[in-house]
């Protein structure tokens, strides 16, 4: 740890770093619900669902080891709200037809982590529009909000772009799909709004006129009416919550959460809408994130090896996330905020993430590649206090070649024999 904490320092960089990782072990209370630790696994799509959106085998074999490996809280992947929505032609999609296998893989997951580790996790479900990434027939049919130049080489087809009609339509489909989610026995529902899919790219739609462009109100509309059309679908405890991007990465006026005259993060605007999530709708989390895998990777899952080399350290990346989750955290200090990319420092992620918690800097860690590489990781930090390193995420990006190959996903490295490029 000595070394990773000295490299940070040459780079100007003081991570929060903590050797005595009891902190992600005790419980945090999340409305009527509590997760019995402070580590989660962050929603990884695996691209194995059946045709009708059903899960697949690989979807149930995946979810069981997660809720074997016992972390607090489970966030299930990405579910559709609609079908041409659909980021492949094996995304989950819950309806009707297949709630009953929804309803028993949630109920094996809570039945396996209960067996295992002595308590249920607490599982959230993200329900997404994939918007500019719909690929329902394996391959792009984009829907867009506006033609958005860091992200097309070419400006799409005015046809892709979504009309208000069609908006309203989508916003109000996170309804049908929060009320199914109860029903499945999940505990929350993810209004998913991150890494440019269409409720984070409307969040960016300056350019856009009508009223869902231009002004916060306008650019904020989709996303909270999204939230009132589930929230009046649910009832009980269930509760709502986003994993939200609180920076693009892309500059004005095509990112959310960047200053207007250059790069850096302002997160002003993510923390007035995170703090009205909060008043309207009771939120009892949020999940940060930042960046799009698909263009600026490294922002959210920084690496050593990938298609690109980024023009920053990977540790440079981490300290703009620790930052931007405390600022956050900072702000809102009666909700928990669950952080991202802890993944990066390998065997030492259970040391930056204790020493967030412990800190106060953010109250959940969220794991990602690394719930894929090594899912049982929760079990051996709480028995031994530290992780194995020959189990660990090598981040490689194998997985995510897989998600855009349309192929199951998985961890190339240390599940081999299920997955391979």
């Amino acid at each position: 740890m000595a070394d990773l904490d000295n490299r940070a320092k040459e780079l100007g960089i003081e991570l929060p770093l903590s050797s005595d990782t009891d902190c992600l072990f005790t419980p945090v209370s999340l409305g009527a619900k509590s997760a019995p630790n402070r580590i989660a696994f962050q929603p990884m799509e695996g691209t194995d669902g059946t045709e009708d959106g059903a899960p697949g085998e690989l979807t149930r074999r995946r979810y069981l080891r997660f809720a074997k490996g016992g972390p607090g809280l489970i966030w299930f992947e990405a579910v559709a709200t609609v079908p041409e929505a659909r980021a492949s032609a094996h995304q989950l999609y819950l309806t009707e037809k297949n709630l009953d296998q929804f309803k028993a893989l949630v109920a094996e997951m809570k039945e396996t982590c209960l067996k295992e580790n002595g308590y249920e996790p607490v599982i959230i479900m993200q329900a997404t529009n994939s918007g500019r990434y719909s690929k329902p027939h394996g391959f792009p049919e984009p829907l867009i909000a506006y033609n958005c130049p860091p992200l097309e080489d070419t400006p799409l087809d005015a046809s892709r772009i979504l009309s208000d009609d069609t908006l309203k339509r989508y916003e109000e489909a996170f309804g049908p799909t929060a009320k199914l989610a109860q029903l499945a026995g999940f505990d929350g529902v993810d209004v998913k709004c991150c890494h440019r899919y269409l409720a984070c790219e409307l969040l960016s739609a300056y350019t856009r006129p009508g009223p869902y462009g231009g002004s916060y109100e306008n650019r904020t509309r989709f996303l909270k009416n999204a939230y009132r059309a589930a929230a009046a679908s649910v009832s009980g405890d269930f509760f709502l919550t986003s994993r939200m991007n609180a920076y693009d990465g892309f500059p004005y006026p095509y990112g959310f959460g960047i200053c207007q005259d250059s790069m850096e993060p302002d997160l002003r605007e993510p923390i007035q809408l995170i703090g009205e999530l909060k008043e309207e709708f009771k939120i009892p989390l949020i999940n940060i994130t930042m960046g799009n895998p698909y263009k600026n990777p490294h922002v959210n899952r920084p690496y050593d090896k990938g298609n690109y080399v980024p023009d920053e350290h990977p540790l440079t990346g981490i300290n703009r996330m620790m930052k931007g989750l405390a600022e956050i955290q900072a702000a809102h200090s009666d909700l928990p905020v669950m952080g991202s990319a802890f993944t990066y420092p390998r065997q030492f992620s259970p040391n930056l993430a204790a020493g967030m918690v412990k800190e106060g800097k953010c109250a959940l860690a969220g794991f990602g590649r690394m719930a894929f590489a090594y899912p049982d990781f929760v079990q051996d930090l709480r028995k031994n206090g530290e992780i194995n390193k020959k189990n660990i995420c090598v981040t490689c990006g194998g997985c995510a070649l897989l998600l855009r190959a349309g192929t199951p996903a998985g961890c190339v490295v240390r599940d081999r024999e299920v997955y391979s490029l």
